[in-house]
């Protein structure tokens, strides 16, 4: 009994770090959702408007970032470790709940995950913010790393690369796990964070071996991810590999 309640303590602390939602809070919304076969324009105009806002407002925050960094080492009232405290915590708000900064429905939620057929192999629910935490910190220290070996600066390629995944996975998010479009998904992770996890990588490798070499789990997780939705796919229907237009009733 006493290892059931250290295990379900354990997943709430990592599901409220993580911010997932482990029980349905829309129950009263729901509602017979009927889905077509013709494709929604708007839905996928909204998507990319979306990605592009996100990764806009978060590329406008590193501007902010590096405008922090510089009047704090111009400072002598300040200690010089500050600034790399501030960029510290900046990477890790970005790394855990970078969906602040998007203007789609990023609920991270395991009601999605535990209502469809998975293949056996699946990892359990509680695996994934456990396993998406360990990135986070992986994400954080590389990133620390690429900051300092570019002279603290915020506003360079590999970063605005790092916003356009962090972006695009937030993006699959909301099609996935909120929207429920399995048949969307599929292209959208491989083409959104899978390639995009392993650009950043190169990046990373590329100015920092080592920051690279932290960062590649990622890579692997993403790899993994890619099959099981792919997979999951394949169980639920095989839906058509783009957004449908949905009658609500």
């Amino acid at each position: 009994m006493n290892q059931s309640n250290d295990g379900g303590k354990i997943e709430h602390i990592v599901n409220t770090v993580m911010g997932v939602k482990t029980e349905d809070t829309n129950q009263s919304l729901d509602r017979k959702i009927v889905p077509t076969k013709e494709l929604d324009l708007k839905t996928v105009l909204i998507y990319k408007l979306g990605t592009i806002l996100q990764i806009g407002i978060i590329i406008l925050t590193f501007w902010g970032m590096e405008k922090l960094v510089i009047l704090v080492d111009n400072s002598s009232f300040f200690p010089n470790w500050l600034s790399t405290v501030f960029a510290g915590l900046f990477f890790t708000l970005l790394s855990i709940r970078s969906r602040i900064f998007s203007f789609l429905d990023n609920t991270r939620t395991r009601k999605t995950y535990d209502n469809i057929v998975r293949p056996k192999w699946a990892p359990p629910p509680l695996a994934f913010p456990i396993v998406w935490m360990t990135i986070s910190i992986l994400r954080v220290i590389s990133s620390l790393l690429i900051w300092q070996q570019m002279n603290q600066q915020f506003l360079v390629l590999p970063f605005i690369a790092f916003a356009l995944h962090l972006a695009l996975g937030d993006t699959w998010n909301t099609i996935f796990t909120v929207q429920k479009r399995l048949g969307a998904a599929v292209p959208v992770v491989i083409l959104g964070p899978w390639l995009s996890a392993l650009i950043v990588t190169i990046l990373y490798w590329q100015i920092n071996p080592i920051a690279g070499i932290i960062l590649a789990p990622s890579c692997v997780w993403l790899t993994v991810a890619v099959v099981l939705v792919f997979r999951i796919w394949q169980l639920n229907g095989q839906e058509p590999l783009y957004p449908l237009k949905l009658n609500v009733s």
